[in-house]
């Protein structure tokens, strides 16, 4: 059981922190290009379900760790970083995604995002590096 929760979450992370270095780069390329705000808006179609997928597997991972008792002491960590992410997740589906969708409607794909919504996503995307990454050094302290 201990293998299998612990492929779950490496699978998990394959998913989701690839989907999200792509996208987060993407995102950070079109703060001043249109050729890059295009291709951000046509990405996000292909990385929002995988991140799904990934922290979706990572958390019923760290559930099956925790209760086979391989999570150290600092699980709590684990899984308000996990909360985190899925509010960030929420935010980006909810929010960002739609406005994208929506600019992609009106013919207006290659127009740089709003000053306000770059701000946002800005501070979504430093939630989303430090979110994935620490949350990768805790999993491999605790497994060692």
């Amino acid at each position: 059981m201990e293998f299998l929760s612990i492929l779950i979450t490496i699978i998990g992370f394959i998913l989701g922190l690839g989907a999200v270095t792509v996208i987060d780069l993407h995102g950070f390329m079109a703060r001043k290009s249109s050729y890059w705000t295009r291709a951000t808006i046509q990405t996000h179609k292909i990385t929002k379900p995988l991140i799904w997928a990934g922290i979706t597997l990572i958390f019923v991972g760290h559930i099956l760790l925790k209760k086979s008792g391989v999570l150290d002491e600092n699980a709590i960590f684990h899984f308000l970083i996990i909360g985190v992410l899925i509010l960030n997740g929420y935010f980006l589906s909810f929010v960002v995604s739609p406005a994208l969708l929506t600019q992609e409607k009106e013919g207006r794909s290659e127009e740089i995002l709003p000053k306000s919504l770059q701000s946002k996503i800005t501070v979504s995307f430093i939630f989303s590096v430090l979110g994935w990454w620490g949350l990768v050094f805790l999993f491999v302290k605790s497994l060692v």
